[in-house]
């Protein structure tokens, strides 16, 4: 048996291996038109902000290396440039040579990924202006810096890539612009949990939300960055970062059958519409493993595991892919924020029936030193208790607790079944009731109909007999309040039920939601019809200053 690899990195090189592992008689060729095999895509902004010193460090695996240990065929700098399906083989170009030859294969494998956008603006080609995919494009923006002595940088794109690139920008000491035409950063975030990470990057450098870039020009030694508006944005480097598309003009010219992204359609084996022919990574449309739907998710993981499965298929293991989740994280200046799942904005798009819920833990017992707030958001299906997403934004303890809800997507565990999960518990590490048990507890209560929530935007579409009650302390509220609400704390609560209207819905909020929880539990006993804020004045507040 013979597997032809198209393309290495994370997808192709784990094809590779595996499937060596699991036959040392199959022959296995890997093709890989660059000049490095298999290199830490995710750490490239790393080492231009120094912060991962040692290029080598970046090699996860040497061409020579994987020829020597694996004894696998690795052809750097040769491309294929055409599948000839009928044949059972592809042409390939040898990049250093310019020769064109054929290579057989019984099973093709597909890992070319994905390249970044790059719109057809005015003066895009211009020197200076990188996009960020691989070693090469790494090595161009380190030798520009050093070249110009660069002071000022615009990047063009608030995704991960982006931010990762401002934040080790800013570290060398250069004065970062970011621009997105969102009205938020992290588009896998829903607005509100997007706003603290917004709120950390305005403390450190210059962020423009709702506008884009129009044009580059030359001004000088500087490129001049034209937003859609008529801002004009000075800079030594100019960084683009906003989106990539598949590389798939292979797998079209070939005729395999595409998605309406232009990725290549796979189904749950990575089979492509060819059954000799397999892909996996960025180029990929999968299936959600959460709402079933056609999803391009260009992430390191997947695309590990992908590469695996593949290798066990084509030698007779018989896997199937359960489909990715998107789970994600980066690291922004102080704060870490993390998702996995179906956020909230897909959730009504797609007409899911979904409840969400907001809090705000801390990272580990309060009476121990350094705990910090956790923004903490779940999306669930009030009826079954599914859990359909889950996104968190904080100092510390994110990681762990996205990780959990990740794992408790995947096996099917529901928002009853938070409650009673048994985890580490000392007071550096969590609390006796982790904030995943609380999002149970939360997410518990709603179920058993012991409470009603209202979200942060849902305010604005509240009509008709509504009080808006805050049951916080007097210094609390001084520091601010939601407008035209009534100022009750949460101990005289009782003593007062003489000032709450019965003929009027009543909406409790205070600082995070578990004392408007409890008024709420009051009121209702009481017969006032009452709602709590979902994560109250924290969240609301947070959204209004993206």
């Amino acid at each position: 048996m013979k597997i032809v690899i198209v393309g290495g990195v994370a997808g192709g090189a784990n094809v590779a291996t595996r499937a060596r592992r699991l036959s040392e008689e199959v022959e296995i060729v890997l093709l890989e038109r660059g000049p490095n095999v298999s290199f830490a895509n995710c750490g490239l902004p790393y080492h231009i902000g120094g912060e991962i010193a040692d290029r080598k460090k970046l090699l996860v695996q040497t061409a020579e290396g994987l020829r020597q240990l694996f004894n696998i065929d690795v052809r750097e700098l040769n491309e294929v440039i055409e599948i000839h399906r009928s044949k059972k083989c592809v042409s390939i170009r040898n990049l250093s040579s310019g020769e064109i030859y054929e290579e057989t294969y019984d099973h093709l494998v597909l890992s070319t990924g994905a390249t970044p956008l790059r719109p057809a603006l005015p003066g895009i080609d211009l020197p200076g202006i990188f996009s960020l995919r691989d070693l090469a494009d790494m090595d161009g923006i380190i030798s520009w810096l050093d070249l110009k002595k660069a002071k000022t940088a615009v990047i063009a794109g608030g995704g991960f890539i982006g931010l990762e690139v401002a934040e080790q920008l800013h570290r060398r000491g250069l004065s970062v612009t970011v621009i997105d035409s969102n009205e938020q950063l992290l588009m896998p975030f829903d607005l509100e949990m997007s706003a603290p990470i917004a709120a950390e990057v305005r403390e450190k450098i210059n962020l423009i939300l709702s506008d884009g870039v129009k044009e580059f020009t030359q001004s000088g030694d500087q490129l001049e960055v034209v937003t859609r508006k008529g801002e004009k944005l000075l800079g030594d480097i100019v960084i683009l970062s906003i989106g990539v598309r598949p590389e798939s003009e292979l797998a079209r010219v070939a005729g395999l059958e595409l998605g309406e992204r232009g990725c290549v359609v796979v189904d749950k084996f990575l089979q492509t519409s060819d059954p000799n022919i397999w892909a996996v990574g960025d180029s990929v449309e999968l299936k959600h493993r959460v709402s079933g739907k056609a999803v391009n998710i260009a992430l390191a993981g997947p695309a590990n595991r992908g590469g695996r499965l593949i290798a066990d298929n084509i030698l007779g293991k018989r896997r199937e892919f359960r489909g990715p989740l998107g789970t994600a994280i980066i690291r922004v200046f102080g704060l870490t924020a993390a998702c996995t799942g179906l956020n909230e904005r897909t959730c009504r798009i797609q007409d899911l029936p979904y409840k969400a819920i907001h809090l705000h833990p801390n990272s580990h017992a309060g009476y121990y030193p350094n705990a910090h707030p956790i923004a903490l958001k779940l999306m669930f299906n009030p009826t079954s208790g599914q859990i359909l997403g889950a996104q968190a934004v904080g100092e510390d303890g994110v990681d762990k607790r996205i990780d959990v809800l990740a794992t408790a997507i995947a096996g099917g565990i529901t928002v009853e079944e938070l409650v009673d999960i048994d985890l580490c518990y000392a007071p550096p590490f969590g609390s006796a009731k982790d904030p995943v048990n609380l999002a149970g507890m939360i997410a518990s209560n709603i179920q058993e109909e012991l409470v009603e929530t209202i979200s942060w935007d849902g305010l604005s579409a509240v009509k008709g007999d509504v009080v808006l009650l805050d049951v916080r302390s007097k210094l609390e509220r001084d520091k601010g309040m939601i407008p035209d609400s009534l100022h009750i704390p949460l101990p005289e609560l009782r003593s007062r039920l003489n000032e709450i209207p019965k003929d009027q819905t009543v909406i409790a909020y205070c600082q995070s939601g578990q004392r408007s929880y409890n008024a709420c539990r009051i009121l209702l006993q009481n017969d006032v019809r009452c709602m709590n804020l979902s994560g109250a004045y924290k969240t609301w507040s947070a959204a209004r200053i993206t």
